[in-house]
């Protein structure tokens, strides 16, 4: 932050002089209100440097060094599938704490409450169905999204250095949206969902040394129950929301500093 003496500008007057729409007045005095309060015109010139910095170490792409108009590959279809996951997965995550109002991991009764409670979401809750279907279909988007992202970042070499890091950080990112789609699966508690958890409980026990531990850490034990939604619960509502947004996050930083990779 700098140091020196604020300049004694007349913002106001200076708006007046100038022909501005709406839209124009209204981000400028928000601006300053911000600004008066919270300096926030130096943070933004200090990620403005900073963005700048950043960009002037980075080796020229395809398009700087051949003039090319890069906007055309910003608008190519397969250069949205990040942007497709990334809006999947917000539409996830908001429908999915919807759905968190009337979902309770329990195996208790004759019929497990679990499954119970998604019947009741499915046949008799307002908009329930659609909810439902919203949070299951984004998800099947996101997951598509990410694999095909993927396949378009290495098919077009988009890995390559400068970018490494980022392509690691999208391996784990499509790990997590295994993890996010298997744990999100065992949560209706039906035959599916149990089966499911068994072929999980025995892959588990397949690892060479660290098999049983691993079952009982993530399972709760060699046979479902109760503990094993807990944690399939834990996992899907706590654990990975938290992770898998910080990681979005770092990877969108990057792609922003670095700029989004043509064809090599």
């Amino acid at each position: 932050m700098s140091l020196e003496k604020k300049d004694e500008h007349d913002h106001r007057a200076w708006m007046e002089e100038r022909d501005l729409t709406p839209v124009e007045k209204t981000f400028l005095v928000s601006l300053m209100w911000l600004d008066q309060r919270f300096r926030i015109v130096d943070y933004l010139e200090l990620l403005e440097n900073l963005y700048y910095k950043s960009n002037l170490q980075m080796p020229k792409s395809h398009t700087e060094q051949y003039n090319l108009d890069n906007k055309f590959w910003y608008w190519y279809p397969l250069y949205s599938l990040g942007f497709f996951s990334t809006i999947a997965y917000v539409v996830a995550a908001v429908s999915g704490a919807l759905l968190g109002f009337y979902y309770s991991p329990a195996t208790a009764g004759e019929t497990a409450a679990a499954y119970e409670q998604v019947v009741y979401i499915m046949t008799d809750l307002n908009f329930g169905y659609m909810l439902r279907s919203i949070h299951r279909w984004s998800a099947q988007v996101m997951t598509a999204a990410v694999f095909l992202h993927m396949l378009r970042v290495y098919f077009t070499g988009a890995y390559k250095e400068p970018r490494e890091l980022n392509w690691l950080i999208g391996i784990v990112l499509i790990s997590l949206t295994m993890v996010f789609g298997y744990t999100g699966y065992l949560l209706p508690w039906n035959q599916l969902s149990f089966w499911a958890g068994q072929i999980g409980v025995e892959m588990a026990l397949s690892v060479p040394l660290i098999g049983e531990w691993a079952a009982q850490l993530l399972f709760g034990g060699f046979t479902l129950g109760q503990p094993t939604l807990q944690r399939m619960y834990i996992l899907h509502v706590f654990f990975l929301p938290f992770v898998v947004t910080a990681l979005i996050a770092i990877h969108i930083g990057i792609v922003w500093m670095q700029g989004i990779a043509e064809p090599h």
